[in-house]
Order: structure tokens, then sequence, then C-alpha cells
């Protein structure tokens, strides 16, 4: 989340004509993720997010997205369901942009995870893939395995400026993912960006998760592994495998791993943070000047990479338990 695209109170009374939501009272930017502008919205009805989309999401991919989170609203699973006009439309535009009013789902996110919210994360994140079997629409992952070598391409400059000698190191690791990455596992609707900021909680119970905006069809181990790399380092790069165990155990308590799954999740984990190693670097020099926003530091994918690198079974370890 974060705020790109600034609204006026004209062009916000204009948007809200068409809708059923009450009149506005009051209006703020979210100054938060790199993605698209955000909104938090409070009318005489209630509250909402308003969310313009930005550079990365391509409005073709927007009937998906949107259509999932229906979607998964519609069959139990607590997410931010959009609103519609009176007309029956789901997609607006405002400024030239596409974009979207959700209804505001309550609930906190963490900073620092403990050992109960990781549990709690691993049983929502099974629930949702369970509540997406069904879901009548697919998107592949662009940003999977099969995109990172073209992805890093043109960023071997800027790896080199973060740390002489690191594009070397990244090109071997993405050669290795690729002779590596597994094939054959279960695949479903994954969120593809489970962090612990887009994850909320209600007196210590999982609450829901939002912002679907990188959703796909992939290995739903591969959901996982990102999510163990999200919530199961600690400030000081080292792996917390008590969280990663609860984690595991509580994703498992909804939906069992397969063998095979459980084997891939080393390697699925070390392309994980690739993948969020090379979105972050990509974004470190691009960010537009004078975005309410602060880009997130590659630094942190590259210490996990490393430590991918060095101690390739460690994710195992989580997961023996």
């Amino acid at each position: 989340m974060a705020v790109y695209t600034d609204i006026t109170d004209e062009e916000l009374a204009e948007l809200l004509a068409g809708y059923d939501l009450g009149a506005p009272l009051a209006f703020k930017g979210i100054a938060e993720g790199v993605s698209n502008s955000n909104f938090l919205l409070e009318t005489t009805f209630g509250r909402f997010i308003l969310t313009v989309y930005e550079k990365r999401v391509a409005e073709a991919d927007l009937p998906f997205f949107l259509g999932l989170m229906q979607w998964l609203s519609q069959h139990g699973y607590p997410s931010a369901a959009p609103k519609t006009d009176r007309e029956g439309r789901i997609l607006q535009r405002v400024r030239g942009k596409p974009c979207v009013i959700v209804e505001f789902l309550s609930g906190l996110s963490v900073r620092r995870p403990t050992v109960a919210h990781c549990r709690e994360a691993g049983a929502g994140l099974a629930a949702l893939h369970l509540a997406a079997q069904g879901f009548g629409m697919a998107r592949a992952n662009d940003l999977g395995q099969g995109a990172w070598a073209s992805m890093f391409a043109p960023l071997t400059a800027e790896a080199d400026a973060l740390k002489p000698g690191l594009a070397a190191v990244i090109k071997g690791d993405i050669e290795s993912l690729a002779a590596r990455w597994p094939q054959g596992l279960p695949q479903g609707v994954i969120h593809a960006d489970y962090f612990p900021d887009n994850v909320f909680f209600r007196e210590g119970a999982f609450a829901g998760a939002i912002d679907f905006y990188f959703a796909c069809v992939d290995f739903l181990a591969y959901d996982l592994a990102v999510a163990l790399n999200a919530w199961c380092f600690e400030p000081d790069g080292s792996f917390n495998i008590t969280s990663a165990r609860a984690m595991v155990a509580g994703y498992e308590r909804r939906r069992p791993l397969s063998e095979a799954e459980r084997a891939a999740l080393p390697v699925l984990a070390h392309g994980a943070a690739m993948r969020f190693f090379l979105t972050r670097l990509s974004d470190w020099r691009s960010t537009p000047e004078g975005a309410l926003v602060k880009p997130h530091d590659p630094l942190e994918y590259e210490r996990k990479l490393a430590v991918h690198r060095s101690s390739p079974d460690l994710v195992l370890f989580g997961a023996a338990g």
C-alpha cells in the first residue's frame, strides 16, 4: 500500500456519486507498501478502502484479483470484498487509472510475529487455499521461477552497487534454482504476498487477509515458503525454527502437506527469497519521486538468500514438527 496518486475532494465526490455508500466523513492516504495508492475512506455508512492501481498491476489482471476477493468473501474466507456501484460494476476510474472500493476488514497486523501468530497465520493460509478451490479463473505467476533470469538481467549493476560481487552470486543462485525447481506439486490459487502486514488478527486469532494483487496459480507449498521467509526470520537475520514449526503445524491443521511438498520446502523457500529480492531490487531505484512510500530494502532478502544458500535444509527442520 502507498500513495502515488492524490485524490481531490471533488474527484472523491464524483466517484462516490455512483454508489450507495453514504456521504464521506474522512479520507486519508495510507503510506505503506510499494504497489498501489490506497486510501482509508469513512462515510456515514461505514469504513472502506479505496485502491487506485498503479504501475505494477496490469489492468487485464484486475478481473482475476477482484473476482477472487469476491469469491473468497462469498465462501466464508475473511477478506475485503469489493463494493459494486448502482449499476453492478466493481471497477471504476479516477485520474484515468482503474480503482476499486472494498470493504474495510477489521483487525490488526503485527510487526513482530510471535510463535502463536505464526501458527494462526499458517492455518489462515491453508484456509485460503481451501476456500479458493473451485474459483473459475486462472492467472499465471508472472513473478515465478521462470521469470527470474529475465528479471535480473537488467539489474546486475544495481546488485553490484548494493554489494560488490553480488551480481555473480545472484546469477548462480538463479541457475541453481532453475536446475532444482520441483515439478508436479499440488497447485491452486495462492496469495503470493502473504506477509505480516497483509494478515490481520483479533485477540490473537487469525482474522483475515488483504492485498491479493499478486495472487496467481502456482504450487500451494510455494505460498507457504513465501510465508516462512516473511514470518520466521528474526531482525538479526537468523531463521526461527520454532516459529517455522508452528507455521507449518498451523497450515497442516487445515491442509496436510504431501511428502513431495515437504521435501521441496527448502528449494521453494530459497526461490521465494529470490523473487522478493528481485522485486525489491527493481523498486529500490524506480520508486517515483515524491511518492509517500519508502521502498523495501533488498538487502533484507539478500541476507535470507545467503541463509538458504549456506543451510539448504534449514527450512526442513522447521517442517519436522
